[in-house]
């Protein structure tokens, strides 16, 4: 699990706080990593040339594992979306909303991404968490 303390605040949003967690090339393309980020765990995932971050909490099991789950993607009118299976139970969480394919009714935290390209390489940073309002 990577724990990072270096935290900033973005200039075009200052009120949002943002972690520089790892660089991009830590995450295996289809694969997650685990950060530790204001004291929760969050998983970390690159899928697709993207990069998501949700809860590390399975709440089916209590258990810190998504991060360790298998990625894999699904269509939705047309659209390819992309989740992750708890590598306990198996149950499935889209990977931008957060929300079980099993059971709508839960749902998992989602965080805000961002990545940047300086030097000396791409970095990946974890915002606050989504709540799907507009900032």
């Amino acid at each position: 699990m990577t724990q990072i303390s270096t935290s900033t605040t973005s200039a075009s949003t200052p009120e949002l706080h943002w972690t520089c967690v790892c660089a991009l090339g830590d995450i295996l393309p289809g694969s997650g990593v685990c950060a530790l980020v204001g004291g929760k765990q969050i998983a970390v995932f690159r899928v697709a040339g993207r990069v998501f971050a949700l809860s590390n909490l399975d709440p089916f099991t209590n258990a810190n594992v998504l991060s360790r789950g298998l990625t894999g993607s699904y269509t939705v009118d047309g659209q390819e979306r992309f989740k992750v299976a708890s590598p306990l139970l198996k149950h499935t969480f889209d990977l931008e909303s957060g929300v079980c394919l099993s059971d709508a009714s839960v749902r998992v935290p989602t965080y805000r991404v961002r990545v940047e390209n300086d030097l000396p390489g791409t970095r990946v940073w974890i915002g606050d968490e989504w709540t799907g309002s507009a900032d």
